[in-house]
């Protein structure tokens, strides 16, 4: 298990309106894929825009340890020489995943397909995630795993080269698991099938196909079926990661509740797949306007200007649940503001995230004042009318290890009558390391606790 660095609280106080322009990290769920797809790609691939947090810079080190010759240029331009599809390495040392679930589970479905063994290790937040679900259906394929009670990590596995090409059906809306299939399915012979009833976010789809993979997606009444045909030859690629709609959601809540706030946030992922956050603020009555929407690397951008605007609760669809899974905590933010009671439920998901962020969020919400009712699938939040919360006053809320707890409970500080205080902020740096900066930028007043 790894090390987590010193806890560093942090008080967020109410400053008046966010102005200006920003540009958020590169989306994660792409970083993560850019630089696996590179590693296994024939070639030198340039990746530009790569997010540099905690978690991505895991699976750089990862791949690494594989084989792939992985660098950074002093223009921020990494270059990636792959070892090909088959061609990974033997790790001479357990791979680190740090905090990063999506490492984990996507470079287990890699390891899963070559004749090589790899143990995984993580902090004390990822060793609580159950990784069942992803080794179940690698399992199928052949891969032997050996894991912690409960499925967990620490974690051993020892690919199967060849493996089985499996036709499997997800039980749970998952784009985790479905992309650990198909990477499995990358080396190995004939044609890996993933079914799912409910699509989930696609990069790995999309960007597959760039690298010269044969995939198909059928689109039927039952859901999704891809289709990828097995030991594949990718062709290295020049990429662009467009900012993260993840990040960028903190930006939307934070203008949207802050009176008098203005903000565009630029060159944003606007893939369907993940826009459910947008959707679910314009149905409360956010004000975003979508500005110049153009391709880029075969996903469309916009930026987006975020103005502030009352908002109404609302009854969230649990069908917008996969396209905002990891936006929820900081949508319960937005509904503290709002007219009425806002009922967010069909996020069953969030109880085995970094931490249990329907629990985290209900505990944080209430010590700031809100009324919360939490569900085993998400929260009843009655909100405040635009009024100011309370504040946690001297209490420091519970970030969990959790960087998406913290940085809404941020947000959640920048219109609050008394200071948050958050536990420990240090976890923000695994997906958004300038998030601090940014916010006083835009004008909100944030200070360093003692811990």
């Amino acid at each position: 298990m790894t090390q987590a660095p010193p806890p560093r609280p942090l008080s967020v106080t109410a400053a008046g309106p966010l102005t200006g322009s920003v540009t958020v990290p590169g989306d994660k769920s792409i970083s993560h894929r850019a630089l696996m797809f590179a590693a296994l790609a024939v070639g030198e691939s340039r990746i530009e825009g790569l997010l540099e947090g905690e978690d991505v810079l895991a699976t750089a080190a990862a791949m690494r340890a594989m084989g792939a010759d992985i660098r950074r240029g002093d223009d921020g331009i990494w270059g990636v020489h792959g070892v090909g599809v088959g061609g990974l390495l033997q790790p001479a040392v357990a791979l680190d995943m740090g905090n990063s679930g999506t490492s984990t589970r996507l470079l287990m479905g890699l390891v899963a397909s070559h004749p090589i063994t790899a143990t995984f290790v993580g902090d004390a937040s990822l060793s609580k995630r159950p990784m069942a679900r992803v080794i179940e259906p690698l399992a199928r394929m052949g891969a032997d795993v050996t894991a912690a009670p409960g499925d967990r990590l620490p974690l051993t596995m020892r690919g199967l080269c060849p493996a089985v090409a499996i036709d499997y059906t997800l039980p749970v809306a998952s784009a985790q698991v479905k992309s650990a299939v198909l990477l499995a399915g990358l080396n190995t012979p004939g044609i890996t099938r993933v079914r799912e009833p409910i699509p989930t976010r696609d990069h790995s789809e999309r960007m597959l196909r760039g690298f010269g993979a044969a995939l198909d997606v059928e689109e039927t009444p039952d859901g999704r079926i891809i289709s990828l045909h097995g030991e594949a030859a990718l062709r290295a690629q020049d990429i662009v990661v467009p900012g993260d709609p993840s990040s960028a959601a903190f930006w939307m809540v934070a203008a949207s509740i802050v009176p008098g706030s203005d903000v565009t946030v630029r060159s944003v992922l606007m893939n369907p797949t993940r826009t459910g956050i947008i959707t679910a603020l314009r149905m409360m009555g956010a004000s975003i306007e979508a500005v110049g929407e153009r391709d880029v690397g075969g996903e469309t951008v916009a930026d987006l200007r975020v103005r502030h605007a009352p908002l109404s609760a609302i009854e969230v669809p649990p069908d917008l649940a996969p396209s905002m899974i990891d936006e929820y905590p900081v949508l319960f933010v937005a509904a503290a503001f709002a007219r009425g009671t806002t009922v967010a439920r069909g996020a069953h998901e969030l109880r085995v995230k970094e931490s249990d962020r329907i629990a985290a969020m209900a505990a944080a919400l209430g010590l700031a004042g809100v009324s919360v009712v939490e569900h085993d699938d998400g929260l009843s939040i009655a909100g405040r009318d635009g009024d100011p919360l309370p504040g946690s006053g001297g209490a420091r809320v519970a970030s969990l290890l959790d960087h998406r707890i913290a940085m809404s409970m941020a947000v959640a500080g920048m219109h609050s009558a008394r200071a948050v205080a958050i536990d420990d902020a240090a976890p923000i740096a695994t997906s958004y390391p300038a998030f601090i900066d940014t916010a006083r930028l835009l004008g909100a007043h944030m200070t360093w606790l003692n811990a």
